[in-house]
């Protein structure tokens, strides 16, 4: 399982979010670039970064920063935050990120979402953000009708790079992922699930490792020091020896 270290941006500095609410805003530090290479260093191989002005705006806004990260660190990275055109996420990849995030319009405009999926394939990443199990959109303002698990089925087959799951109700708030919901949604596509929201414990890393999931992303339970990326990476690595010896067995 592939651990993102994640990096949202509020008005060029590096912040998190409690619950999506961007009236509950901590700031961790000034330059995203240097906390980019602060996780490299402690050897995150990927970076989840999150344009939140963009997401707010329907359009990208802190590029200058996503780009000075791309430049000064030696890891793929994924960046989502209002992106919501052909033209958007032409512009992020020219950038040097490896993957672009979509939620909102992928939720919008199903039509759409499949044509750039085709064009740009396995370089999208459809952002699944959710409260109470129902789809959350515009930088998580708004919560539709429409259950998280209808709005994947229709991406099978489709040519993702992988599906981000995020439970808002979780998300900066250290309460521990919400594992039925993961789980349920991983077992109903084929696709790479990435987990986000919630992680506070490397127990919780470890169940998400259990579930064979392709990722997770860990945001606030870093930033307060709650434990070490190099801690995280060992217990991955741990689970997944473990999982890999007990197949060989059965």
């Amino acid at each position: 399982m592939l651990i993102f270290p994640a990096i949202d941006i509020r008005g060029g500095q590096c912040v998190r979010l409690r619950q999506g609410d961007y009236s509950q805003e901590t700031v961790f530090g000034s330059d995203p670039s240097a906390m980019a290479q602060r996780w490299v260093s402690q050897g995150a191989a990927f970076l989840h970064i999150v344009d939140l002005d963009g997401a707010k705006e329907g359009q990208p806004v802190n590029g200058a920063s996503v780009r000075r990260i791309v430049d000064e660190v030696r890891v793929p990275c994924q960046v989502g935050g209002g992106f919501r055109t052909e033209a958007h996420i032409a512009e992020a990849l020219s950038w040097g990120v490896d993957r672009v995030v979509i939620g909102t319009r992928a939720l919008k405009d199903p039509v759409w979402f499949r044509m750039v999926c085709e064009r740009f394939p396995h370089r999208i990443v459809a952002g699944i953000d959710a409260k109470e199990g129902q789809v959350a959109t515009d930088g998580w303002l708004e919560v539709s009708q429409q259950p998280a698990f209808e709005l994947v089925r229709q991406f099978e087959g489709w040519p993702l790079a992988a599906l981000v799951y995020t439970d808002i109700s979780r998300d900066g708030m250290l309460q521990g992922p919400n594992l039925t919901a993961i789980a349920d949604l991983a077992s109903a596509v084929r696709l790479p699930v990435i987990a986000s929201g919630g992680i506070s414990s490397l127990e919780d890393v470890r169940q998400l490792a259990g579930l064979g999931l392709a990722g997770c992303i860990i945001g606030r339970a870093l930033y307060e020091g709650r434990f070490s990326l190099t801690d995280v990476l060992e217990v991955t690595q741990s689970t997944l020896q473990t999982r890999n010896s007990w197949r060989s067995t059965v």
